[in-house]
């Protein structure tokens, strides 16, 4: 037996869950662009290997480039944080009501070190 629910799609687009519902959709994107970014590099390494095309150099510049890895470190760094923090609400489950005092934490420690990375990446790119 299934479960009913009577929600219309336009009541489904309006919800707002707010930071936890951010969180959690920002965690699937994140983890789906890396497990795509990892499956670009062995293809790129494969076909560069095994056939010296230029569609394995091609995909090297997709992924050697500065707005990719300006990307790539925020789902890593992202996922990552966003980990530990369901980790440890997982760990002690009296702090689940917590929660949204955890977003803020994971937010304040994420935004201070993703920023360096953006500004090295960015400057990196800049010095040519």
């Amino acid at each position: 037996m299934g479960l009913k629910r009577n929600v219309s799609l336009k009541d489904g687009l309006r919800y707002q869950g707010k930071g936890p519902m951010l969180t959690y959709i920002l965690h699937r994107i994140s983890g789906l662009s890396i497990v795509l970014f990892v499956a670009l590099h062995i293809l790129a390494a494969f076909l560069s290997q095994q056939y010296s095309s230029s569609a394995g150099t091609f995909i090297n510049d997709i992924y050697e480039s500065w707005i990719f890895q300006i990307y790539i470190i925020f789902c890593g760094l992202f996922h990552a944080i966003n980990g530990l923090r369901i980790v440890i609400l997982d760990l002690w489950p009296k702090l689940i009501e917590y929660q949204n005092e955890a977003i803020w934490i994971e937010w304040l420690v994420f935004l201070p070190i993703y920023g360096m990375a953006v500004f090295v990446i960015i400057r990196t790119a800049l010095a040519g």
